[in-house]
């Protein structure tokens, strides 16, 4: 930690004490975990077909409190997100989300996923549509169900 010269104002000295990680070391920071987190949870299934090297990590959104994540896209209009996220008990966990393009073709489904098991559970389910969710046009399940009637169908 090494302080501001005295020509600088006291804020400038107080921010020089704080650490700060740029956007490029959260991306870099955010796409390392993720790679980590494949290795160490999901070493059979995805550490072993995802190379660490695809993964593209993005910065914090302060605004929108968002912690720094990473993607990967798998094909297929399939992807991987993974954030880490701070709780007061846990302290940060990881959070690996499948995303799945629906079978309208219009919305995807996310899939928190929370173990390898239930990663082959959902890869079971998802084979037969070739990796697409099933669209069910009476659930909200994916982001191409309107909220209000469409008038031109009224």
């Amino acid at each position: 930690m090494t302080a501001l010269p005295l020509d600088h104002t006291p804020l400038e000295r107080l921010f020089a004490l704080v650490p700060y990680e740029s956007d490029d070391d959260q991306r870099e920071t955010a796409a390392t975990a993720a790679a980590y987190h494949l290795f160490t949870a999901y070493a059979d299934t995805l550490h072993l077909t995802v190379e660490a090297d695809l993964w593209q990590g993005y910065p914090a959104v302060r605004d929108g409190g968002l912690e720094p994540s990473a993607i990967v896209l798998l094909g297929g209009g399939l992807w991987l997100h993974h954030t880490m996220r701070s709780t007061e008990g846990d302290g940060a966990i990881d959070v690996l989300t499948l995303i799945v393009p629906c079978t309208c073709g219009h919305g995807y489904t996310d899939i928190t996923l929370d173990s390898e098991d239930m990663l082959m559970e959902v890869l079971t389910e998802l084979r037969p549509t070739h990796g697409q969710s099933v669209h069910h046009g009476a659930l909200l399940d994916c982001a191409s169900v309107p909220t209000a009637p469409n008038r031109a169908e009224s």
